[in-house]
C-alpha cells in the first residue's frame, strides 16, 4: 500500500508541507481529509457518474466548508481541473481555475483577524517560500488578482454542468451562487 495521498502531485507536495508545518498555515482553516471522500450529501440524488467526477480533497474553512476537484473532461494533469468550493452554508463557487491558482489564494490573510495573521505569521511565511521554491508563484495581495476570464469559462461550464442533474431547490441554489440567473 503506499504513502502517496493522491494521484495529484501538486496535492501531495502541498499535504507534505502541511504535515510538516502542523497544518495550520492558512487562516480560513484549510485542511486535507480523505482524497476523493463521499460528498453525496450536498448534490442530493445526482448520479454516480456526476458525483465521481468531484474530487474532495481538504477543508477550506474550519466550519465544514471544503474544496474539490472537478474533472470538466478526461485530461491527464488533475492539477489543471478546476478547484470548486462547497460551502458550509450552501454556498457553491469555483475558487480557482486551477490547482496552483488555488494555492496563491491560500496566501492571502484573513482581512478581519489581525491576532490570528500574527499567530500563524511563520507557517505563512513558510508557505511563502515554499509556494516561490517549488511552482516560482508569488503570494496575493487580494482576490481581485484571480481568476479572471477562465474563472467565468469554468464557472459556467460547472454551473451548466450541475444543473444537468440539480433539481428543486439545488437548481436555484446552483444559479443564484454561480450568477447564472439566466440558466434557472
Amino acid at each position: 500500500m503506499s504513502d502517496v495521498y493522491s494521484p495529484v502531485p501538486e496535492l501531495n507536495m502541498l499535504k507534505e508541507f502541511a504535515d510538516n508545518v502542523g497544518g495550520f498555515f492558512d487562516p480560513d482553516g484549510f485542511e486535507f481529509f480523505e482524497y476523493g471522500r463521499d460528498i453525496d450529501w450536498f448534490c442530493g440524488d445526482a448520479p454516480d457518474s456526476y458525483l465521481e467526477r468531484l474530487l474532495p480533497f481538504a477543508y477550506a474553512t474550519s466550519s465544514g466548508s471544503f474544496y474539490a476537484l472537478w474533472r470538466c473532461d478526461d485530461r491527464a494533469d488533475l492539477a489543471t481541473l478546476p478547484v470548486i468550493f462547497f460551502g458550509d452554508e450552501g454556498e457553491l463557487s469555483v475558487a480557482a481555475s486551477n490547482l496552483r491558482e488555488l494555492l496563491q489564494l491560500l496566501t492571502l490573510k484573513d482581512e478581519y483577524d489581525d491576532e490570528l495573521n500574527a499567530e500563524i505569521a511563520p507557517e505563512r511565511q513558510q508557505y511563502l517560500e515554499w509556494l516561490d521554491r517549488n511552482f516560482g508563484l508569488p503570494a496575493l495581495e487580494s482576490f481581485d488578482n484571480v481568476g479572471g476570464e477562465e474563472l467565468k469559462v469554468c464557472t459556467r461550464r460547472f454551473g451548466e454542468w450541475l444543473l444537468e442533474f440539480a433539481t428543486g431547490d439545488l437548481r436555484e441554489t446552483v444559479c443564484v451562487e454561480l450568477h447564472l440567473e439566466d440558466l434557472a
